[in-house]
């Protein structure tokens, strides 16, 4: 029997069930791809590729953006847009999903892993500062960290669960030391940092449209950037590399990580429904702060007063001597109730993936990672769904 543990999020689950996060396919999604049909435009060249990049760029309000598979992807390609090379290291957020230590590694660089700040659970500017000041060492017009002797290649900044991290505090680190900041918006596509959207703050920024975030196109992913030269290049990169308008010539290792017109047309129809979207997303987030406010043992995660979260998942902590059970135990009560529910993802330093990479001040991850427990955010969530999530909550804190 399916178990609420092995549900991947955005699948189809079963009747009665109430899902953790799936997509909410009511607008000209049919529309788009039947035209693809019809015009023959179904793989990866197309119009509704050329329009939803356009349309991505201008909705976060950058120059360029240039369609991928997968947000995995966006973040290699932008790896290497960065300069990382083999044996460098990037600084990346412990309390994340594999995915940007996992591109990392693709780059063949290695992830060092920066802790996560308790105001907000993002990566803590202030650890990334004290270990670039007190860990590295200039040399040769670069920053080398003095334990492994490799080069600090990039930092990635995640904006995890819809919470943009602090990007001025990060944006002047990167400047101060030289080292590209690229900031990982795939669960917050629509976040504001001090009423900026996230994703034109560093040298480009990467977006995820799977099944499970507020807009999807099934798969797909994109790299956003303000540089043109750069744009240019990570479509050359993304498309294998040729470079002959003819002849099939290729100087450079490249890579399949095109975005196929169905697809594109699917996000198109999404992305003109993100506001409305983004607006549900947050009476969800208000009705569970209002329906939970006064459970003992219960917390939600914080809002920075910079910060307009997408409220991507809704998680709370679990202070299990208060509450009286575990984050793990009320996980299986929901279960029992045919509720989705799921941890935060171990973090990275305690990752067999990545075993031997180098941690900073990893201790608050672990907190949150033994606390949280996400709950269902779909924008479909009916009222009633999440009143029943609420309230098995409460009994379960009696």
């Amino acid at each position: 029997m399916q178990t609420a543990t092995s549900f991947e999020p955005g699948a189809p689950t079963r009747s009665g069930t109430i899902p953790l996060s799936v997509p909410e396919i009511r607008g000209n999604e049919a529309k788009y791809l039947s035209e693809c049909v019809s015009s023959g435009w179904v793989s990866s060249v197309g119009p509704f590729v050329d329009r939803f990049e356009q349309q991505v760029a201008n909705y976060i309000g950058a120059r360029c953006a240039v369609a991928m598979v997968n947000g995995t992807s966006a973040l290699h390609i932008a790896l290497l847009l960065a300069g990382v090379k083999p044996d460098d290291e990037v600084l990346v957020s412990d309390l994340t999903f594999i995915a940007p230590a996992n591109a990392i590694r693709y780059a063949n660089a290695w992830p060092v892993f920066i802790g996560a700040r308790r105001d907000d659970w993002q990566i803590d500017a202030n650890i990334v500062r004290g270990f670039l000041e007190n860990e590295c060492v200039a040399k040769s017009s670069a920053l080398f960290n003095k334990r492994t002797n490799h080069r600090i290649g990039a930092i990635i900044a995640v904006h995890i669960l819809g919470h943009p991290a602090d990007l001025d505090a990060l944006s002047e680190t990167a400047r101060l030391f030289g080292i590209p900041l690229i900031e990982d918006c795939a669960e917050a596509i629509g976040a504001e940092y001090k009423n900026r959207r996230v994703g034109t703050f560093g040298l480009c920024s990467t977006f995820s449209f799977n099944g499970n975030k507020v807009i999807t196109c099934g798969g797909g992913g994109m790299l956003v950037t303000n540089d043109d030269t750069l744009a240019d290049r990570a479509k050359y990169l993304s498309t294998q590399a040729k470079d002959d308008p003819l002849e099939y010539v290729h100087e450079n290792i490249g890579y399949n990580y095109r975005l196929t017109n169905l697809q594109a047309a699917m996000g198109c129809a999404q992305l003109e429904q993100l506001d409305d979207f983004l607006a549900i997303k947050a009476d969800v987030a208000r009705r569970y702060r209002e329906g939970l406010a006064d459970v003992p043992g219960v917390s939600l995660m914080p809002v920075a007063p910079w910060a307009k979260s997408i409220f991507w998942l809704n998680t709370i902590l679990i202070d299990e001597a208060v509450f009286g059970r575990s984050s793990r135990e009320l996980l299986r009560e929901l279960e029992a109730q045919r509720i989705q529910s799921r941890p935060l993802w171990q973090p990275m330093h305690l990752s067999a993936a990545h075993r031997g990479a180098q941690s900073v001040s990893c201790d608050i991850s672990e907190q949150l990672y033994n606390q949280a427990l996400s709950l269902p955010s779909s924008v479909g969530l009916p009222a009633g769904d999440q009143q029943r999530v609420i309230e098995i909550i409460r009994h379960a804190a009696r």
